[in-house]
Formats: structure tokens, C-alpha cells, sequence
């Protein structure tokens, strides 16, 4: 039974690493979203992964934007996993939600996830569904699986990792996120399915309170020993699901199959899926205008 301390305006801690973003529109877009947010008791670590010198001194500009930003990091560059991990050392919010260095949370994004955590204390963390942009504006939606099961893991993960909030208690308690070469690029599939494997459960709240950048440049992002690295990563995790038979086997395999395809039919496939799930109203974007203009590299986190 997950402990939950019932109390007014929890401290939540918004952790985000960046390396080398030279999209500035894109990374002051990203901080702003946060800073705007209607849940204002909030933290904001950002991590500086060892980017170029003027990288980290516009990090250091934008630090100074307000009294919540903490700006923390090393010179040398060591990955996503530390980079959150670091964040996550520091943190004192009972809450801990990630945030990407080229994407935007919706205004509301973290009082409702807040709202959520309290009135369910079942769940050990919660994401969401997400609007799809790219440099042209936004093309789709994503929907997720609202309370995901074992099976759910088979594909891709169920969650979209910058979108999730969750108790920082769980987060210490399995010790953060698995950082080396195998899980790198898939930290947040594997730190996902480690914690349904302790029997914990996550939830995805049913409307798009998150803009996740996506263009055919986001699938370039992993290399073919990525892939194999993913490989492994769902083999050993299905494993103990018991997901490998009868067809988890292929899903495995999945990864690789995934990189001989050519990235326009992969891009092709990725948003007819996120066009046939696009059934519900379009929520307000007015604030966010002209935020989505500009190319964007995953590989900044």
C-alpha cells in the first residue's frame, strides 16, 4: 500500500535534463510552459548535461527568469538516466514530474495531475494523452491506454515519459532510473515496466495536457546499437512479465525490425495511428502560439 500524506498544495518537483539544445525557442517555450502553470508550488530542476558553452549560457539565462529554477549540472556529458537521477537527489517535492528540453505541458497540466495523485492513491504515477506538433504546427494526437496492464508493454511503452508525474517516494524506493549503455534512449520503458513488476500501478489521464514535438528527424534518433540495447532491455523485463510466449518473441524483436523499415514509412505509419485516435475536441492552444515553429532534436532530452 502506497504511503500518501494528504495536504494542501504539495511542493512538486519538475525535473529536466538538457544537452545541447540550440533550439532557444524551443527550450525557453519548454521552461515557459512551466513557469505558466496554474499549479504554481512547484520546483523546476533543470540538469546541464555538459552542453556547449553557449548552450549552458543561455541555461543560465533563463535560470534567472525565476526564483524556481535550479540550475544544476556537470561539464561532462553522461546521459539521460544520471542526468535524472541527479535531478531526483535534489528534489523535495512529494510529487516529481518530468518535463523534455522541445516539448510544452498545457497550462493545467500539473494541478490536474496533482488533483489525480491525491484522490487516487492507488496509482504510483500518472502521464497523459498528448497533441503531436512539428515545425509546421500540430498533425495528431496521441491517445494512451488508460490504466495499463502487462500486455500494454508488448508494443512500445504505454506512457510517454516527459508527461508523467510521480510519487517521489516510489522513485527512491527503486532507485531512480537505470543508468548504462543498455537502457539508454529506453530509461523510461525500462523504469516503467520495473515498476509494474513491484505491483505498482500508473494511470493515464484521458485529455491532451501535453504537446509532444515529433517530426521525421525524432526517428532518427536511435542507432542500430540502440536498438540491440532495447532488445535486451525487453527481452530481460518480458522475461519476468512472463510476456515472451506466445508472441512477446516478436516484439523483441521488434526494435530492429523497426530500423530496416525506411524512417517515411515508419513517420508514415506513426501519424496515420495518431490521426486515426484524433476524436476528441481540440483544446485551447492560444498561448502556445508560434511556439511550435522551429526543428527540434530529441537527442537534447
Amino acid at each position: 500500500m502506497l504511503r500518501t500524506e494528504k495536504k494542501d498544495d504539495a511542493l512538486i518537483s519538475v525535473i529536466m535534463g538538457v544537452y545541447n539544445q540550440w533550439n532557444q525557442k524551443a527550450l525557453y517555450g519548454a521552461v515557459m510552459s512551466i513557469l505558466k502553470q496554474t499549479y504554481s508550488n512547484i520546483e523546476f530542476i533543470i540538469y546541464d548535461d555538459g552542453s556547449d558553452p553557449k548552450v549552458a549560457a543561455y541555461l543560465k539565462e533563463l535560470s534567472q527568469l525565476d526564483k524556481r529554477i535550479i540550475l544544476i549540472g556537470k561539464e561532462v556529458n553522461h546521459g539521460l538516466a544520471f542526468s535524472l537521477n541527479a535531478c531526483i537527489e535534489r528534489a523535495k517535492g512529494t510529487y516529481i514530474a518530468r518535463m523534455d528540453a522541445d516539448d510544452y505541458s498545457h497550462p493545467y497540466r500539473l494541478e490536474k495531475q496533482y488533483q489525480f495523485m491525491e484522490d487516487h492513491p492507488e496509482y504510483a504515477w500518472c502521464g497523459c494523452n498528448t497533441m503531436l506538433f512539428d515545425e509546421d504546427g500540430e498533425w495528431g494526437k496521441r491517445a494512451m491506454p488508460e490504466i495499463p496492464q502487462a500486455h500494454d508493454y508488448l508494443r512500445f511503452s504505454p506512457f510517454v515519459h516527459p508527461t508523467v508525474m510521480y510519487r517521489a517516494e516510489i522513485l527512491r524506493e527503486c532507485g531512480g532510473y537505470l543508468d548504462s549503455e543498455e537502457t539508454m534512449r529506453c530509461e523510461d520503458y525500462e523504469i516503467f515496466m520495473r515498476l509494474q513488476q513491484r505491483g505498482l500501478k500508473g494511470y493515464n489521464i484521458q485529455k491532451e495536457l501535453f504537446f509532444y514535438r515529433e517530426n521525421q528527424e525524432s526517428f532518427h534518433r536511435r542507432s542500430f546499437e540502440h536498438r540491440i540495447n532495447e532488445m535486451k532491455v525487453r527481452y530481460n523485463n518480458f522475461k519476468k512479465m512472463h510476456l515472451l510466449f506466445p508472441m512477446g518473441w516478436i516484439y523483441v524483436v521488434r526494435p530492429v525490425l523497426g530500423g530496416i523499415l525506411p524512417v517515411k514509412l515508419v513517420a508514415w505509419l506513426k501519424r496515420n495511428e495518431s490521426r486515426e485516435n484524433d476524436i476528441r475536441e481540440r483544446i485551447d492552444t492560444t498561448i502556445y502560439e508560434g511556439l511550435a515553429t522551429g526543428t527540434a532534436d530529441k537527442g537534447c532530452y
